[in-house]
């Protein structure tokens, strides 16, 4: 028996049987979940003490007798469907898993939120379902419940949750219009109408905030005056409005992305000017002042290491040159919107005297092949001509496909020619093993080289798979895109702070979208769970104007008009706005009724380098909760096309996801 388990088992003992706690379905309960899971690290040796201790966002995990004591008290059944309002750590949601069916748990603060889902999958609880939002608003998508417990004190019992029960119910809250003297309540819903109160006895919890509990000192509005607005005028009340990217101020933008090491910036075109104005706009502001060092964007790793060189002094402007950008769609970055924020990224850097200190710019992408290939060859020829001739036998395999790529997906599933996955992993690790010795005479070179074999590694694979398994043809494209984030990560130092610019369907959380039911995720949901509350994600949206884009992959550049948005979208709840232009922050309490009333799944349209609005709502429209995606959404009524620079196009992939991207 391990340490933890000889100190659970003197809990149950000493705290809860010895005090009269007889119910052996919560003993068990209590018994099987290890409670040091739930509590800081810093804590941990107190996990079993007859206290509360105190976690995340000023909150507690309950005294382990209170959480035995309630649960005895919700008189659960194997077959009941559980309600708990305030997650916190997620151990008594776990307590209650272990007897119920289902649990459904909702938390207001999000760091919470995010810890305790972890946790909780990690322990493999798959009954447990957590969610960021007003509590005191209950979960009417999953009513009714058989029991319903409040784990912080309201000033009365909230209709809310009682409307929720279903009949038999049980509802179990702390109520007092004192915080100092609260009586714990059990609500019996008897019938349509009818209920029944018990009081069980003097506790004392932690303030129930939200629109039918304690009102939030922090709100912009009384919660009573909320709650009678209209959608569109709560997002006016709680979102900051400018007139023009050029005077607005970012100062409350930086404060709520904080202490953030990553930053991912959306976009809801890949033609749309003002997306990219605005993202230059808050990367700089992130780079004057929060120290960030570099710049990864949704760009082949060529092409963007061109741009670079050149913002560091190493070379000459990339985006003059005719061959980075070259391939389809060449104006998703050779426009001017990048040339001006490329010119500023040189003239920032030319006042940084340390080269290890200027910042950088770095491609995500895998469409590459050519160009990769190109760069390790090129690399290998310089510092190693042996390996580089074995490199050169093969990639060979490659060769004949690499302008087009796709095709080689094509023989591969016919099996009309062998995959070349051996040979160009061998490349990659002969790289690797020479890690030390090529490093020491230039290590940009190396890493750049090393990037790139990882690049032709995972496009392989991808184009390889891209015909029998769609979105796993995404996922490798996506995971591809987080792996090279993180050697970006790493080779910048443990503590530098990286900008994301990518789509809002690759940066916003697929958790979030239909795309999760398809089996996909995106580099949005890899930050997520990896960094938390380290990652800010901000989406961004428009309703109509003109944007850059093609009719079918591989066409010409067009200047297309932009549809007004479709009536059932998250796009025309924004245009009712009266608005042009603003930030509505998501993760703030501040905006926690907004949030709410945002959650429910609604259209989303996304266009990326194809739009074809004949077909709008089938070709550019998905179902998302958009408060789920993002911590927070910068909104224009009306943008228009970025100017595309003159360079020159050739057909590049087929188009590999319904919209585009």
């Amino acid at each position: 028996m391990s340490r933890f388990e000889d100190l659970r088992k003197q809990m149950i003992e000493y705290q809860m049987a010895a005090r009269g706690l007889s119910d052996q379905a919560v003993l068990g309960a209590i018994n099987a979940v290890p409670r040091e899971a739930f509590v800081p690290t810093e804590l941990v040796e107190f996990s079993y003490n007859d206290s509360p201790l105190p976690i995340a966002a000023s909150q507690t995990i309950s005294q382990p007798y209170i959480v035995a004591l309630m649960t005895a008290a919700l008189e659960l059944k194997p077959e009941d469907r559980v309600l708990e309002i305030g997650t916190g750590s997620g151990y008594a949601a776990a307590v209650l898993a272990e007897i119920s069916e289902q649990v459904f748990t909702v938390e207001r603060h999000k760091i919470l939120v995010d810890s305790a889902r972890q946790i909780l999958e990690d322990l493999g609880y798959s009954n447990i379902e957590v969610r960021h939002g007003d509590g005191t608003l209950g979960w009417p998508q999953r009513a009714p419940f058989d029991a319903i417990v409040v784990a912080a004190g309201g000033p009365k019992v909230p209709d809310t949750l009682k409307q929720q029960l279903a009949i038999g119910g049980r509802l179990l809250i702390p109520v007092g219009e004192d915080l100092r003297r609260q009586k714990l309540i059990r609500v019996r819903r008897v019938s349509e109408r009818e209920y029944l109160e018990e009081d069980l006895g003097s506790v004392r919890f932690v303030p129930l905030i939200g629109a039918a509990g304690w009102a939030d000192e922090s709100a912009s509005a009384p919660a009573s005056e909320q709650i009678s607005m209209t959608l569109p005028e709560l997002i006016y009340e709680s979102s900051e409005h400018f007139a023009s990217i050029d005077h607005l101020k970012l100062d409350r933008l930086l404060e709520r992305i904080g202490d953030s090491r990553l930053v991912l910036l959306g976009e809801a075109s890949h033609g749309s000017a003002e997306f990219y104005e605005m993202r230059a706009k808050i990367t700089q502001a992130l780079i004057e002042k929060k120290g960030f060092v570099g710049v990864a964007v949704e760009a082949d790793w060529p092409d963007a290491s061109h741009i670079d060189r050149y913002i560091r002094g190493i070379a000459s402007n990339p985006l003059l040159e005719s061959k980075p950008f070259s391939r389809f769609p060449t104006w998703m970055w050779a426009n001017h919107c990048v040339l001006a924020f490329t010119r500023w990224l040189k003239a920032h850097n030319e006042q940084i005297s340390s080269p290890e200190r200027r910042v950088g710019f770095y491609g995500l992408d895998l469409y590459s092949l050519d160009s990769s290939i190109e760069a390790v060859l090129g690399y290998l020829e310089t510092v190693d001509p042996e390996t580089a001739q074995v490199a050169r036998e093969r990639y060979g395999c490659l060769t004949p496909w690499t302008h087009d790529p796709a095709l080689y997906g094509k023989i591969v599933m016919t099996q009309q020619y062998r995959a070349c996955e051996d040979d160009v992993v061998a490349v990659l690790l002969d790289l690797l093993k020479k890690r030390l010795q090529y490093a020491q005479g230039d290590g940009d070179s190396f890493f750049d080289a090393q990037q790139n074999a990882h690049l032709i590694k995972n496009a392989e694979r991808y184009y390889r798979t891209m015909y029998y398994a769609e979105n796993n043809s995404w996922n490798q494209r996506d995971r591809h895109m987080f792996e090279t984030l993180q050697s970006v990560l790493a080779y910048r130092g443990t503590q530098s702070k990286i900008v994301i610019w990518e789509h809002n369907s690759h940066i916003g959380d697929a958790r979030a979208t239909e795309m999760s039911a398809r089996g996909e995720y995106n580099i949005g949901q890899l930050v997520r769970q990896k960094y938390g509350e380290q990652a800010y994600h901000i989406g961004f949206g428009t309703d109509h104007g003109t944007v850059a884009a093609a009719s079918e992959w591989g066409g010409p550049m067009e200047i297309k008009q932009v549809q007004p948005s479709h009536i059932d979208s998250y796009e025309r709840i924004f245009h009712d706005v009266h608005s042009d232009n603003f930030l509505l922050p998501l993760r703030t309490p501040m905006q926690e009724i907004t949030r709410t009333r945002l959650l429910d799944e609604r259209l989303e349209r996304a266009i990326g380098v194809l739009y074809r609005p004949e077909s709008e709502l089938l070709s550019h429209y998905f179902y998302a909760s958009l408060p789920r995606q993002f911590d927070e959404y910068i909104w224009f009524d009306e943008t228009r096309a970025v100017k595309p620079l003159t360079t020159p196009s050739t057909r590049g992939t087929l188009d590999t996801f319904p919209f585009g991207l």
